[in-house]
């Protein structure tokens, strides 16, 4: 492992460096993976899988939807795409990445395939972590890990594709076989990280569920809605309250984050800009920290899962939710968005 020094803080991670692909390859090679589901996760993490050489399987409900993605993806029925629990008789390592709520509901059917020295591979801690309300208990007998990239199953294959990679975190639940390490990081390589930092399931769910609450989606969609309709109330059209809210975040100024960081940003704006953005991040820092404790409360307590859980259960979930997000997508603000964004050359 490399030991890097994120200011100040020493940590070890791994990268292609350490834990070359052929490495990877090599370790797993008498290994047959089975990726469960084929809806976020899925389709990323198997393509990348299986162009990186490793031997897939994929595992999906037959005659939905996701069952048409993955013929049209190149997985053929009998070959390398079969049925879920066909699939998860046929591997040595099972890659559970249905929705939670899908995890759920097929772990009494699955716990049957999951036999000594196998292993169980998750993209999320919420599983194994509030167990106490998902029943998801794996035997003793096997290897439960983890990778979870920190981005969406589609970027995973974006970046794969253009040559570049994920940074994924990784962890290990229970070690059955002894071998556990070695093949969490080979997975990691495999699927296509950047480079992989060490975890624990509990932290890899307190993070992603605070961080998707956060500044990844709840925070930032409500930050764009305040100032948007601030400057709409104030008088400015739809399209310069919608580019100087979003626009020139996103195409501008969150690549240049990107590329080198909130200080290199801060540098190539005018000094207006800098003085202005110095002034006033403290101020929206200090007002939005309690509500970053209140949530990461929630989320260490169990009430997000709660939630989340009892929403995932209800007969009309699917109804609601289309409502919740038709919401969005008839504000104006998304409805500017999608103006806008035909425009650009």
């Amino acid at each position: 492992m490399a030991k890097i020094n994120f200011g100040g803080t020493i940590e070890e991670v791994v990268t292609r460096k350490e834990f070359p692909l052929n490495k990877a390859v090599e370790y797993l090679k008498n290994e047959v993976i089975a990726v469960i589901g084929y809806g976020i996760q899925g389709p990323g993490q198997s393509l990348n899988l299986k162009d990186n050489g490793f031997n897939v399987i994929v595992g999906q409900r037959k005659n939905s939807k996701s069952w048409d993605k993955a013929i049209s993806d190149g997985w053929i029925e009998g070959k390398n795409l079969f049925d879920i629990y066909e699939a998860c008789d046929k591997g040595t390592i099972i890659q559970y990445l249905l929705s939670d709520a899908g995890q759920i509901s097929v772990w009494p059917k699955i716990k049957k395939y999951l036999t000594k020295g196998k292993a169980l591979y998750f993209s999320h801690g919420f599983g194994i972590t509030y167990n106490d309300q998902t029943r998801i208990n794996p035997p003793n007998d096997i290897d439960v890990i983890l990778v979870a990239p920190k981005g969406s199953g589609t970027s995973l294959r974006r970046l794969f594709v253009a040559g570049n990679g994920l940074n994924s975190s990784f962890a290990i639940h229970q070690d059955a076989t002894g071998n556990a390490r070695n093949k969490v990081i080979a997975l990691g390589i495999g699927v296509g990280s950047g480079y992989l930092f060490e975890t624990t399931f509990k932290k890899e769910v307190y993070s992603d569920l605070t961080g998707e609450r956060g500044t990844l989606m709840g925070a930032i969609q409500g930050l764009f809605a305040a100032q948007y309709d601030i400057l709409r109330k104030k008088g400015h059209s739809p399209s310069e309250a919608f580019n100087e809210t979003v626009e020139e975040a996103t195409q501008s100024l969150y690549p240049l984050v990107a590329e080198n960081g909130m200080d290199w940003m801060y540098a190539n704006c005018s000094t207006t800009a800098q003085r202005g953005a110095l002034d006033w991040w403290k101020k929206f820092r200090d007002a939005v920290y309690p509500i970053f404790e209140e949530l990461y409360e929630s989320v260490e307590k169990g009430k997000e899962t709660k939630i989340t859980i009892e929403a995932n259960q209800k007969s009309d979930y699917r109804i609601n939710l289309e409502k919740e997000l038709k919401e969005l997508r008839n504000s104006e603000l998304w409805k500017t968005g999608s103006e806008v964004r035909k425009l650009r050359p």
